[in-house]
């Protein structure tokens, strides 16, 4: 028979009220007291209810965690570090996976079947609609946006306009003028700013170096290996094709490498490439790429969302940007003056 709490107050001589204060850390409560029956407790080999102390608490002790995607790398590597920073604080996570649809349409998010399930949430990159975000506020509940933000809740995220003017940079530098963008599909409807904001950056140090940007460069490859080398080799097919190329993702950068790679071309002799995110096969692949902290970005969402389910409200505001740094690899060289020579103007 399994021990329960009615044996626990009995052994310690107290009552199954007081045996549940003392155990959940609760006060008015002595320390002797508390002493007395965490030793009952142990001794007896009494493991509390988890779903019996949810229930006196009104707290889950879970965390709804909401994304368009399980299995693509940003998403797999920070809803990993989002769950175990939650559970080594004795938290669950409740995944909610947006769903797919077959005409692009926008898959809904139903806040309210968060009600009661959960007492915190986590975002993932999720542009919500007005009604999406009106359904979350009115379940009162912590909410930290990672990947996005969103005015007067938290937000964890990089500046993703600096991510492309930084991979730019480092090709324009290397003395490259015809430089290429892979982006994900701007009209994407579960992306936020991410694909818009990397190619502005892009824009921005062209411009800013006095390159016209060609509209002909800029493609897109929709975050995948598969659409990477597909943009990849549309953009080789120009008439004046491009010297480097900017991957807004790492995983379009391993299609671009594979298409360049395909049709014969030297990197970065003949094409110099860059990406996003330092994926752990950046390296294997000698990538040079502009990286950023995902794990790093999960943990930090979940930490502001431990602080107010502690009742902190110091960071109730806070909109956290994370640093991203350019890793100078192999794929990057200066660019072949013979071509640059022979380019088209810009």
């Amino acid at each position: 028979m399994p021990i329960t709490i009615e044996d626990v107050a009995r052994t310690a001589g107290v009552s199954t009220a007081t045996v549940s204060r003392a155990l959940r850390g609760l006060p008015h409560v002595s320390d002797a007291t508390r002493a007395s029956i965490t030793r009952v407790a142990l001794d007896l080999g009494y493991v509390a209810s988890k779903s019996a102390s949810n229930l006196a608490t009104g707290r889950t002790r879970t965390v709804g965690v909401v994304t368009p995607h399980i299995a693509k790398w940003f998403f797999a590597n920070a809803i990993e570090a989002v769950e175990q920073e939650l559970r080594a604080d004795g938290y669950d996570v409740l995944l909610m996976v947006l769903p797919s649809t077959t005409d692009h349409s926008r898959p809904v998010f139903e806040p309210e079947e968060l009600r009661q399930r959960v007492d915190a949430v986590c975002v993932l990159t999720v542009p919500l609609t007005g009604r999406e975000l009106d359904g979350l506020r009115r379940l009162g509940l912590p909410t930290v946006f990672l990947g996005g933000s969103v005015s007067g809740a938290m937000s964890v995220r990089i500046d993703d306009v600096e991510v492309g003017r930084t991979a730019s940079e480092h090709l324009i530098s290397l003395g490259h003028k015809r430089i290429a963008h892979i982006g994900g599909d701007p009209n994407e409807p579960l992306n936020f700013n991410a694909p818009v904001d990397r190619r502005a950056g892009w824009l921005s140090a062209l411009r800013a170096a006095g390159l016209d940007p060609d509209a002909r460069l800029d493609d897109v490859g929709f975050f995948t290996i598969d659409g990477g080398r597909a943009a990849m080799h549309r953009l080789l097919a120009l008439p004046n094709p491009p010297t480097a190329v900017f991957a807004a993702s790492d995983e379009m950068a391993f299609g671009a490498l594979d298409a360049a790679r395909a049709v014969g071309l030297r990197v970065p002799g003949d094409l110099s490439v860059v990406g996003v995110d330092d994926h752990e096969l950046a390296p294997l692949l000698d990538l040079t790429t502009v990286s950023q902290p995902v794990a790093e970005q999960g943990r930090r969402a979940a930490d502001l969302l431990l602080a107010a389910l502690r009742g902190d409200r110091t960071h109730a505001q806070e909109h956290a940007l994370l640093p991203v740094s350019l890793v100078a690899r192999g794929t990057t060289g200066p660019a072949d003056l013979r071509h640059v020579a022979g380019s088209l103007p810009m």
